[in-house]
């Protein structure tokens, strides 16, 4: 059997997902929650632990090489496991695509994980992992650039139960204020419509109305490591509409239990006159989450990691590298002008 990875929050929905990933990737993956009933479900050895029970995280990750962590909201749970994670002296994963969250954690981490030579990446999935590794891979031999765009063209957005309670405390987090990344670090302004804008995306998405200031967890992870004091994010309107109505949750229609639901992220890295794009597609942002949290895990535990301590994940990884591995679940290509 394969290295033994715990998965905190594994029935939640992206956690479900992590949980078949984990195994068919050849790893013993270890169900962890507060819900003993939901925990046996997988038929699998599980273990019960809480993010605000210390000892009961400490069994829980006694005899384990790695832990992902998937129960949100992550601004209530990131901060006890990773503790237990450092305790344990093992990698730790997360799936946040809370800001608030991913700054709490580099904040308060980066030194004590550096010092345990204890790899923390956190934002390892669609949101803030997907975009910081595109952006990383766009940037190739640059060394810095003056912007860089992230915009998601999403079909739509049916979010979990888990999205919209994160949403709720980011919410409560800003007191209402939006956030965005410019002239190097977070500004946060009072509310306001978002402006709107269209924006060409390639066949076969096309030009669609996208939110501007649709600030997502990018402006976290990509400023981390690249030099680019300007970080945008975009949102097609039509998938930004669903989040906002709460729109009911994602229905499988698939074996693997995947959404329709579609995706394309489009990544621009601009420096002068000249700009470079990488172009992301795929199906599920939840179930895609999955192979990007475990091929982490599995690079982390092979040694194939270009930094110590709390890194995002195009400072963690070779990112192109990375997003050929993770080839047909993402398809990836550069589009030059």
């Amino acid at each position: 059997m394969g290295h033994s990875v715990a998965v905190f929050g594994a029935y939640g929905h992206t956690g479900r997902f992590v949980m078949a990933e984990l195994s068919e990737r050849g790893f013993e993956a270890l169900p962890v929650g507060r819900d003993p009933r939901r925990l046996a479900a997988f038929g699998l050895g599980y273990r019960v632990a809480s993010a605000d029970d210390p000892a009961s995280l400490d069994a829980a990750l006694t005899g384990v090489d790695a832990v992902i962590n998937c129960a949100g909201p992550f601004a209530s749970t990131a901060a006890g496991v990773i503790e237990a994670a450092l305790r344990a002296g093992i990698p730790y994963v997360d799936v946040a695509a809370e800001i608030e969250a991913n700054l709490d954690t580099f904040t308060h981490f980066t030194e004590r994980a550096r010092v345990a030579g204890v790899a923390v990446v956190p934002a390892m999935a669609f949101f803030g992992g997907l975009g910081d590794l595109l952006a990383t891979t766009a940037m190739g031999d640059w060394t810095s650039a003056d912007e860089a765009h992230v915009a998601y063209g999403l079909n739509s957005w049916h979010p979990t139960a888990g999205t919209v309670a994160a949403g709720v405390v980011s919410r409560e987090r800003r007191a209402g204020h939006r956030v965005r990344y410019t002239g190097g670090r977070l500004e946060y302004r009072s509310g306001g419509e978002l402006p709107r804008l269209d924006w060409d995306f390639p066949a076969p998405l096309g030009r669609r109305t996208v939110l501007g200031e649709f600030t997502m967890a990018d402006v976290v992870t990509i400023p981390r490591h690249l030099a680019i004091p300007e970080v945008r994010t975009y949102m097609t309107v039509d998938a930004a509409t669903d989040l906002t109505a709460a729109a009911a949750p994602p229905v499988a229609v698939d074996g693997r239990g995947r959404s329709a639901q579609t995706f394309t992220v489009d990544v621009i890295v601009r420096r002068g006159d000249a700009r470079r794009r990488v172009v992301a597609s795929g199906r599920d942002i939840y179930a895609v989450s999955a192979p990007l949290a475990v091929e982490a895990v599995g690079r982390v535990l092979d040694g194939r990691t270009r930094t110590s301590g709390v890194a995002s994940a195009g400072e963690m990884f070779d990112a192109a590298d990375f997003l050929r591995a993770l080839s047909p679940t993402i398809r990836v290509e550069p589009v030059s002008y």
